[in-house]
């Protein structure tokens, strides 16, 4: 037996579990100030350890009681948008160098240096078939031989590297390829058929990365017949896709479903997709994330709904002189300005008279402002300075129901309704809503 296989084998019998560290270095340096290390798990993470990265390096020990798989490093925040996702082994001493001009570049870590390699090599060749058709291509010897090196690829890949987390994720990344030449209506046709014959849906480590959510993400939104016309037909194929995968990962953890779920919600969301937003949340999402215990997530997903541009506002009543009104029944205008706003703001107390000074030049606008307060005396006194506008009051504040109904997170806040008192803007600042109704 060598030397070096002793060692390591008489360090195993000494030690319950291996331990090892990532580190690396960050540019430019004085971007990054502190670094968070988590443990992804199928339905969401564990926090494991965080560090300062001190001129532009760090160095996290990962306790000896982690488990091996994929961890999130997290730079900044919202932490679901500046992270680097790792895969950590026990073993290895993971180094990278990240750059925010050049992204992410392994320094020490054969299992991310492998992992790396083999997506990128298999994304540029599936772009190159993709290329291909697009170009109106038909030389089959050509197609052959760009499917055969995405075959060649996947082989290499899968046959040096077993034994690895890497490993894991690219037996599961195979896709469809075709024995022969199929044109791109067919190719499409089958490759939808076979999005799900290699993915591992049970196992806990893929469950934890972003690898499953993204492939299940891609089936939805781009497993769509190329002859969609209309924004319904898209509706329609989405929502079905989202059954599809809704019945598919029925048997996962909970954790799991809940997490694929949301994350066609925010898909969803992001690109305007109402009707797919609604019926992933009514029909699949909302009665797992309840009885899960996540009904933070639910109330989240329903204001956002709520207050999501083309929705409907709530409605706010509100009295003058014993005359009840209400948004709903308003003198009909081209827009309408909502301001959450209170009269103990100093913000409010600056930007409110010059806004509605400026306002004076729109004719077909109506403003409702809503003050949020602790009681009328100051609001009855700062709202008569403001004469032009439609006044409402909203006693206890941040705990009021209005509060809670527009997410008042700040005063003032903004929302512009169209003539059907649907919201069309949720503007930032009086200037922003000078410029908006200017457009």
């Amino acid at each position: 037996m060598k030397i070096v296989q002793f060692i390591v084998i008489l360090f195993a019998t000494l030690s319950l579990q291996a331990q090892g560290s990532i580190s690396g270095n960050f540019s430019p340096p004085k971007e990054f100030k502190w670094l968070i290390a988590y443990e992804l798990t199928p339905s969401g993470e564990n926090y494991v350890i965080d560090t300062a990265v001190k001129n532009g390096s760090f160095t996290l020990e990962i306790p000896k009681t982690a488990q091996a798989g994929m961890y999130r490093l997290v730079y900044a925040v919202p932490q679901d948008e500046f992270y680097i996702d790792v895969i950590y082994d026990k073993k290895e001493h993971v180094k990278f160098n990240f750059s925010l001009e050049e992204g992410l570049t392994i320094i020490n870590s054969n299992e991310n240096k492998w992992f790396d390699e083999y997506f990128a090599k298999i994304t540029a060749a599936q772009d190159r078939l993709m290329e291909f058709y697009e170009t109106g291509n038909n030389a089959e010897q050509e197609y052959n031989n760009l499917v055969k090196e995405i075959r060649e690829i996947q082989k290499s890949y899968e046959e040096h590297y077993v034994e690895t987390i890497a490993h894991q994720f690219i037996k599961s990344n195979r896709t469809y390829l075709p024995a022969d030449y199929e044109s791109l209506d067919e190719f499409l046709k089958h490759r939808k058929e076979h999005h799900f014959d290699f993915l591992d849906l049970q196992n806990p480590i893929l469950q934890s990365s972003n690898f499953l959510t993204d492939r299940l993400s891609n089936y939805v939104f781009s497993a769509i017949p190329p002859d969609i016309k209309s924004q319904e037909q898209l509706a329609k194929e989405v929502n079905k896709n989202v059954s599809t995968v809704a019945d598919i990962i029925k048997d996962t953890p909970k954790g799991f479903q809940i997490k694929t779920l949301h994350q066609l919600w925010k898909i969803a969301s992001v690109n305007n997709m109402a009707t797919a937003e609604d019926y992933i949340f009514n029909n699949h999402l909302k009665k797992l994330a309840v009885n899960n215990g996540n009904q933070k997530m639910v109330d989240e997903i329903e204001t956002s709904s709520r207050l999501r541009i083309g929705a409907l506002s709530p409605e706010i009543t509100w009295e003058v002189d014993g005359e009840k009104n209400a948004l709903s029944t308003m003198e009909e205008a081209e827009n309408y300005l909502l301001i959450f706003w209170s009269s103990t703001c100093s913000h409010c107390l600056s930007e409110l008279p010059a806004l509605h000074k400026e306002l004076s030049k729109f004719k077909n606008i109506k403003v409702l402002a809503i003050g949020l307060e602790d009681d009328k005396t100051n609001w009855k006194k700062v709202s008569a300075e403001l004469p032009d506008f439609n006044h409402a009051i909203a006693l206890g504040k941040w705990d009021s129901d209005y509060a809670h109904t527009f997410n008042i997170q700040s005063t003032p806040t903004y929302f512009i309704l169209d003539r059907e008192k649907r919201f069309v803007a949720n503007p930032e600042t009086n200037r922003e809503v000078v410029e908006f109704l200017e457009d």
